[in-house]
């Protein structure tokens, strides 16, 4: 958007379109683009090369921990940007941001004070990000593909046995 420093702006595989509120947080690589509400923190990995863009639509009441962030919309929270932060003229965030490269556009607004917190240190380490989430992510999902989730050991590991066992149960209150 504006500096030469600046990951590539043109690709967001993830909409949030302006007519969307999402509550909860997200976890995301790559692209998100939000113009709606998001209520719930916004994490992406530390190594990773995401990228999060906040139209002047867009809302975000969470904690944002992501490398590159442009912002020309409101965030309520604290924001963490390990890499590149950018402020645009429309940007008001309501929080402490922490960051390593930032800059910010005439008009831009921050209730909150500016730490420079994510400068590389000796050996090319940087300062892990904070991952508030207000809901650990199961450990086990179904991804196509991949084997889904295992049924309860109480109902049978296959249909036919959980289908047998609720059969066995309607014919049980059936003789009552």
């Amino acid at each position: 958007m504006f500096g030469k420093n600046a990951p590539p702006t043109n690709h967001f595989d993830t909409l949030i379109s302006g007519k969307a509120e999402i509550v909860g947080d997200i976890h995301f690589s790559g692209g998100l683009h939000v113009d709606g509400r998001v209520f719930g923190n916004i994490i992406a990995d530390d190594e990773s090369k995401a990228v999060l863009r906040i139209s002047d639509k867009g809302v975000v009441e969470g904690e944002v921990s992501v490398p590159h962030v442009i912002v020309n919309g409101t965030i309520i929270g604290d924001v963490h940007s390990s890499e590149h932060l950018e402020l645009a003229a429309k940007a008001i965030v309501k929080g402490n941001i922490f960051y390593n490269t930032v800059e910010m556009v005439m008009g831009a607004q921050v209730d909150g004070q500016l730490a420079h917190r994510y400068k590389s240190v000796k050996g090319g380490e940087k300062a892990k990000m904070p991952k508030q989430v207000t809901r650990e992510k199961p450990k086990s999902t179904a991804v196509p593909g991949q084997d889904a989730i295992e049924a309860p050991k109480h109902l049978g590991s296959s249909p036919t046995s959980v289908s047998a066992a609720a059969k066995a149960a309607v014919i049980e209150q059936q003789k009552k």
